[in-house]
């Protein structure tokens, strides 16, 4: 199998030097393909692709910019493609967000991201500070190690589907006002045929947020499948969470932000992921947001479960709609065929 390395030019003044020594030694080789200018960005339906993102002091890069905009126009540009992304940036700030903002176009244009799908080096790579240290190496030689291993995971991962997969629905909603919660229960009606469906619900009272224990703390709780403050995550969540083929998250959209008990359930896994890897488990999230901004919550939720915790993200992940009074996300034009065709993905995603 071969990689696309889509490595757009970067701005005058900011060459990427240190990218290009990078990429040179994660892809000795292997068969790539490059390409440099959003132009470029045809044909590539399931390929696997390394996205490759050099920015300024200013956290730019204005090929880039094109490349993104064409991913947003066209949604269907990277269908059945798998990607991975460096982002490599001269100050330390910029990276991550560019990075979110990047994945969330790749999957919205159908591109699937591998768990963890994210290599950034900050502009003192002070960020691979505790991986130098576990290698025995420098700071440059984690970020090269980091590259190389991101790369042979892109180009040799699939995904594992079942027979009868489990999913988990995660919320933390009333069932009797929210927009959130109507969605699911028609997406529900689609798969509970052909998967294996268990919801929690995250009330207010039932879970507490992550207190920050140790490190040795959290992983000596981590490492008995449970945590120091116990409750509904130790109890119900962490079984659940390893059971399952799949996560779906049903996320209002609370001040631009998911809501503070779906927020405490990803801090809070901490523990969990302390002893294991999510890369064989989807994650999937219906964003409802009341008047907009539904893309700032699913870029939390890639941020978080696919870039944090490892999470596979399948292409299109998530259902994202705008809608305000009880009832009137049901009541969307088109809603209906949308709701389909995001049945269909989870479906296609997880069973055999």
């Amino acid at each position: 199998m071969s990689l696309v390395l889509i490595y757009p030019t970067p701005d005058a003044g900011w060459a990427g030097q240190r990218l290009d020594g990078v990429l040179r030694r994660a892809l000795t080789g292997r068969q790539v393909r490059v390409l440099r200018t959003a132009e470029e960005l045809t044909g590539l339906e399931g390929q696997r692709l390394l996205f490759a993102l050099a920015l300024g002091d200013t956290g730019t890069n204005l090929e880039y910019v094109r490349a993104l905009s064409r991913l947003r126009k066209e949604p269907g540009l990277l269908r059945g493609c798998t990607a991975g992304l460096i982002v490599d940036g001269a100050e330390e700030l910029y990276t991550k967000s560019a990075a979110a903002e990047c994945a969330l176009a790749l999957n919205r244009a159908g591109c699937a991201l591998v768990g963890r799908p994210l290599v950034e080096g900050t502009g003192s790579l002070a960020n691979f500070a505790v991986q130098a240290r576990n290698l025995n190496t420098d700071l440059m030689g984690a970020y090269r190690a980091a590259a190389a291993e991101l790369a042979e995971r892109v180009e040799s991962f699939t995904f594992p589907k079942k027979e009868r997969p489990e999913i988990l629905v995660l919320h933390a909603s009333s069932h009797h006002t929210s927009n959130t919660i109507d969605l699911w229960s028609r997406v529900r009606e689609r798969l509970e045929d052909r998967c294996a469906i268990r919801e929690i619900g995250l009330r207010n009272g039932t879970l507490s947020d992550c207190s920050g224990c140790p490190y040795t703390m959290c992983l000596h709780f981590g490492e008995r499948g449970g945590c120091f403050y116990g409750g509904v995550m130790r109890d119900e969540v962490y079984p659940a969470v390893r059971a399952a083929d799949a996560l779906a998250l049903l996320c209002p959209n609370y001040n631009d932000a998911l809501s503070a008990n779906l927020t405490a359930f990803i801090n809070r896994l901490t523990a969990l992921f302390r002893q294991t890897r999510f890369y064989d488990k989807a994650v999937f999230a219906i964003v409802v947001s009341g008047y907009s901004g539904g893309d700032m919550v699913a870029r939390q939720v890639v941020a978080a479960m696919n870039m944090n915790k490892s999470f596979y993200l399948p292409g299109n992940f998530a259902l994202i709609e705008t809608a305000n009074s009880p009832g009137e996300a049901l009541a969307l034009p088109g809603i209906s065929e949308r709701l389909e065709s995001w049945g269909r993905n989870i479906l296609d995603t997880l069973c055999l």
